[in-house]
Order: C-alpha cells, then sequence, then structure tokens
C-alpha cells in the first residue's frame, strides 16, 4: 500500500460521538425509531444536514419532510445512517476533487444520485439488503478525496489530468488510480471504513465493486449491485444513454430484473 495515504488514513479523526451512537443503534435489534430521533435531534447541524438530503427531489417525495423522525420513517435506520455517515465525510474532509476534474458540488451530487438510485433499485426487490447498500452507495467516492490530496501533495496532478482524459469507465480510472499512486478509491474507501470500525461487509462490497467475481459469496450480490449504480452513476456520466446502457448490460449478465432497474433510473431521471 502506498505508505503516505496509509498514514493519511490512520491520522483521519474518529467519527464523532452522534455518528458512533446511530452505528451503535443501527446494530441493536431492538433499537427503534424513537431511539434513534433522539440521538440525531441532538445535533443540530446534523440534523440539517439529513433533512437536506432527505428533501432532495431525487427521492421523489412530493411534500417537504420537516422533522427526522418522519425522514426515519420514510426512509429507514440504513438510509438515514448513509445520511450521517454522508455528513461526517463532509464535516472530516477537505472536498477538492480537481484532480478528477470535478467540483466539491459535483461529488456531492453524485453521492445523492448514486444512493438515490439505490434506494429506488433495491426498496422495490430486497430492502434488507439496504442495511448494507444504502450506505455503501453513499460512500463509494470517499477515497477519491484523500487520492486528490495525494496527488495535489506529489505534483501529480497534471499527468493524472492528461490520463484521466483518455478514459471513460470506472474500471478504467481504477486501473489509473493503481497506476499512478498504486492504490484505487475502492481500497482506500474500504481502509477508511476499517478505520472507522464500520462493519467489515460495508468496506468489502465497495472494495470489491470493480471486480464482484472477485468477492466472497456472501458478498458478491452487493458488489455487483454497487458495480452497476456506479456504472449509471459516476464521475463521467450520469445517468445519460451510454451509462445506462452500460450498466443494463450488467443487470443482464448479473441476473438482475431489467425492468425495476430502469424504472428506478427513471424515478430519478424525472427528478434530475
Amino acid at each position: 500500500m502506498n505508505e503516505s495515504i496509509f498514514k493519511k488514513i490512520k491520522a483521519l479523526p474518529p467519527l464523532d460521538d452522534t455518528v458512533i451512537q446511530i452505528q451503535r443503534l443501527h446494530a441493536d435489534e431492538n433499537s427503534s425509531i424513537n431511539d434513534l430521533t433522539k440521538v440525531v435531534e441532538k445535533d443540530p447541524m446534523l440534523t440539517a444536514n439529513i433533512l437536506r438530503s432527505a428533501n432532495s427531489p431525487l427521492y421523489g417525495f412530493s411534500q417537504e419532510i420537516t422533522t427526522i423522525a418522519r425522514a426515519i420513517s420514510l426512509f429507514g435506520m440504513a438510509t438515514i445512517r448513509g445520511f450521517a455517515l454522508s455528513s461526517a465525510i463532509k464535516k472530516t474532509f477537505s472536498i477538492n476533487l480537481e484532480p478528477y476534474d470535478i467540483t466539491a458540488q459535483d461529488f456531492l451530487n453524485i453521492s445523492i444520485m448514486q444512493n438515490a438510485l439505490m434506494y429506488h433499485w433495491y426498496s422495490k426487490i430486497k430492502p434488507r439488503h439496504l442495511e448494507i447498500l444504502s450506505p455503501a452507495s453513499f460512500m463509494l467516492e470517499v477515497g477519491k478525496l484523500v487520492l486528490a490530496h495525494e496527488l495535489t501533495e506529489k505534483s501529480k496532478v497534471k499527468e493524472f489530468k492528461t490520463k484521466l482524459k483518455e478514459i471513460s469507465s470506472t474500471y478504467d480510472l481504477a486501473l489509473l488510480e493503481s497506476e499512478i499512486l498504486d492504490i484505487t478509491n475502492e481500497e482506500v474507501t474500504a481502509q477508511i471504513f476499517e478505520q472507522w470500525n464500520l462493519e467489515i461487509e460495508l468496506g468489502n462490497s465497495i472494495l470489491y465493486s470493480n471486480t464482484p467475481e472477485e468477492a466472497p459469496d456472501h458478498i458478491k450480490e452487493y458488489a455487483r449491485a454497487l458495480k452497476v449504480v456506479k456504472t449509471a452513476v459516476n464521475i463521467f456520466n450520469q445517468l445519460d444513454d451510454v451509462s445506462v446502457n452500460n450498466a443494463t448490460l450488467l443487470i443482464n449478465e448479473y441476473g438482475f430484473e431489467r425492468d425495476t432497474f430502469l424504472m428506478a433510473v427513471s424515478k430519478v431521471k424525472d427528478n434530475l
């Protein structure tokens, strides 16, 4: 592993107390919506961030969501945990993705679009899988924040951006990251999750999302679903004809039901 990046990950501050409490409640089968509401409402900034995310047009709710209790009842604990982790990322990292030729707002938009697509898709086929897939789809690109910093620090931005112009897939992007920095976004993200003591399934689902066929059996479906979503929505394309077609090819290859996925795509696109 790139030693400089490893040190950066090890130096990350821990998740704040509110997010840790949300993690504990999520792991506790006996916890309730009321328990989670009380924890979140003690943190006004997190409350505001969650309500802002929940009211994104991409989720397609016609009425404004004004309370945390309502957000939890609509989205479920797993997606609220995703909102909380996303908020923690914004708090922890300076978001500068200039080496990837996207803005901070692009990054946030892509993350919420990936999550909205996963939410609309998996809530219709296997809602329980959102326990992993909802937070994972929010965090797919987090490693890029560390890699972008490393590229800048090592004066490799120009080289990276030149080669970035020649590629258009997430798989090729991982190869480029590995070529220049000896580590990929997915590997960095998995390491961040380990540093934050998040469950191993979450990190491994992202770690294997470029190569689901190499994933352990209990991770394989998660990795496949994440690969589909990031093929449809990524830094190069966001639900255009090319990326949706490429994602649909994967849907067919993995044996997912095509129409349900395309309905989820339509829901997100209709609200862009």
